[in-house]
């Protein structure tokens, strides 16, 4: 039987403390690079596997929902998606919430205990909403992990990591072509574009209308879900050039606008058409909302899939997966047959 290696063997074929072996196999961030990489080349060459060795037993990625109070319908989803495949391949996923600031520096992060005896987690799916601090922290320290693309908010680099995107740009340039298709010219569009997905759904508006040669109508409110909606409508209503449209950023989005039509006495989609997005709810409402379909279970399933991938082969190149949407038309478009009610 061949001995096992050591981080003491290590050491010396590396030239290091043994003190020094141990921090890199932790992911420690204070250690220079080029001894990480010196490190990590013997280790490969002596056939040790830092992350096999220090999680023998475990078999446990964590999905980390970040910067959310409460698990969204739509990231409910995704983690569903990601723990049917977790599970198909025999590895368990544990759920943590976790909140953070984007303005925090990236090596004064306090992370969770992802990899600690406790959870002892071999790998991260960041969900939620995050930033590049995050993001950066993740890949100084080593630890493998894939996040999903739509809500990073701030400047990175997508290119550079393992991501799975909904193609919700495109996907809110084929709403707006709807409703232009339908024979509306006054179309809004109500998000909050601090938000990356809305800020992104507004991408793709303003390229349908700028295509047909229409004016934008951004209502972008500090609010969020139903309450914006509701509001944004309420702003809309109050203006002397009322539009016949409202793109809703999302589908909790579009039932505050039913509930502002509702309270103005004006119908869907007989005086007003509106357009949802990610189709969470839009079958449930009345009139039966159209909408964009995302597929978060399949986005949580690719996530899955590129951590255990990572797992099985570290020096893979970055993995980067667009899945597109799909519109679905119910029964809240029609031509627009006349000009919609303004509030006093």
């Amino acid at each position: 039987m061949s001995k096992k290696i050591t981080f003491h063997d290590l050491a010396r074929v590396a030239k290091v403390s043994p003190a020094t072996v141990s921090r890199v196999a932790a992911g420690n961030p204070t250690v220079d690079p080029a001894i990480r990489r010196r490190v990590r080349d013997a280790a490969e060459r002596l056939g040790l596997d830092f992350e096999e060795r220090r999680n023998e037993k475990s078999r446990i990625i964590a999905f980390l929902l970040a910067n959310r109070d409460v698990l969204h319908s739509f990231q409910a989803r995704i983690l569903l998606g990601a723990e049917k495949y977790c599970s198909l391949h025999n590895w368990e996923l544990l759920f943590m919430s976790y909140h953070y600031s984007a303005s925090v520096p990236r090596d004064s992060l306090h992370l969770p205990q992802l990899l600690s005896g406790r959870t002892n987690a071999r790998a991260v799916i960041l969900g939620g909403t995050n930033s590049a601090n995050l993001i950066q922290a993740f890949r100084e320290r080593e630890i493998p992990f894939a996040v999903l693309g739509n809500n990073v908010v701030g400047a990175w680099q997508p290119a550079e990591c393992d991501v799975v995107s909904s193609d919700d740009v495109q996907g809110a340039y084929d709403a707006t072509t709807h409703l232009i298709a339908k024979g509306h010219s006054r179309i809004a569009y109500i998000g909050n574009l601090d938000f990356p997905w809305f800020a992104r759904a507004a991408q793709g508006y303003k390229r349908a209308l700028d295509q047909a040669g229409l004016a934008h109508r951004l209502v972008d409110l500090r609010s969020d879900s139903a309450e914006l909606g509701y509001l944004g409508t309420k702003t809309l209503l109050g203006e002397k050039d009322p539009v016949t449209a409202i793109f809703a950023g999302s589908d909790q989005v579009a039932a505050g606008v039913y509930n502002a039509l509702r309270e103005a006495d004006i119908s869907v989609p007989g005086e007003f058409s509106v357009v949802g997005f990610n189709d969470t709810q839009g079958e449930f409402f009345h009139p039966a909302l159209s909408t964009v379909r995302e597929f978060p279970e399949e986005l949580g399933r690719h996530l899955a899939e590129f951590v255990l991938r990572r797992l099985q082969n570290p020096r893979l190149p970055p993995q980067n997966v667009t899945i597109p949407t799909r519109l679905v038309s119910r029964d809240s478009v029609a031509v627009p047959t006349a000009m919609p009610k303004v509030l006093a």
